[in-house]
């Protein structure tokens, strides 16, 4: 039996760009729908179920922020955004609302493919995890110091606090709790959680790493400036991961 194609919802409210992304992505053999205003995303997010949403900031009626805020608590999907504004506020605050990704405009429509590509890759790759988890017997928690993060519930505490992350902050977080005190370029976390492998996308890994401090704190990731990032576990903790519900 065929698989049924990809889905794709672009939410644009210039119609040139609209169409343009449309023609760009239904060539790669995906079913591609675009609207054009914030109120129109949300009712065709519900609708189409789509796998990944390309979704502009600026729209009328509702912006993109809120249209990415009422799709993922209505149902988690990956959304690309699309700005207009090379501001890191805006695009913090994408992250926030659950956005996996952004470009800023204007933008090629190769890297738009390649990136769209790197978030379904990503999607299918966590659903063969749980997949994998429910099969067999679940990991136990990775204890780094104060921080737990349980990567079969998907879940952080610190302090014993549960700390909310979106999908793409807890792929990053565990990418760099596992290898603790250890610098990790920009480049290989690209690679590693959003399976980009173009520096251009390094500025996405930052503003990401922006966001977990504002979540965990800022003394848990050290930045090695021209370099990349290291998790940074608190005094007196192992540099080695300890793992077991009761470490």
């Amino acid at each position: 039996m065929k698989a049924a194609p990809t889905k794709v919802l672009v939410v644009e409210d210039e119609p040139a760009i609209a169409q343009a992304i449309v023609r760009r992505l239904s060539a790669e053999g995906w079913s591609v729908e675009a609207v054009g205003d914030g109120l129109a995303g949300v009712e065709a997010a519900a609708r189409l179920v789509p796998d990944v949403i390309v979704l502009d900031v600026m729209l009328p009626g509702i912006d993109g922020l809120e249209v990415c805020r009422r799709v993922q608590a209505a149902r988690p999907v990956p959304v690309l955004m699309l700005t207009a504004r090379d501001d890191e506020t805006d695009m913090l605050i994408g992250l926030g609302v659950g956005a996996d990704d952004y470009m800023t405009k204007p933008f090629s429509m190769r890297e738009l493919v390649a990136r769209t590509k790197a978030l379904l890759r990503r999607t299918e790759r966590a659903a063969r995890v749980v997949e994998l988890q429910a099969a067999d017997a679940p990991a136990p928690p990775l204890v780094i110091g104060d921080v737990t993060v349980d990567k079969a519930q998907r879940r952080v505490l610190r302090h014993g606090d549960e700390v909310h992350l979106t999908p793409t902050e807890f792929d990053l977080l565990v990418a760099l709790a596992s290898s603790p005190r250890t610098v990790l370029t920009r480049e290989r976390l690209l690679a590693e959680v959003w399976d980009w492998v173009d520096a251009s996308g390094t500025r996405t890994v930052d503003s990401h790493v922006k966001a977990l401090r504002r979540k965990l704190g800022a003394d848990l990731i050290r930045t090695v400036h021209g370099v990349g990032y290291a998790f940074e576990p608190a005094d007196g903790a192992q540099a080695g991961a300890s793992e077991g519900a009761g470490a």
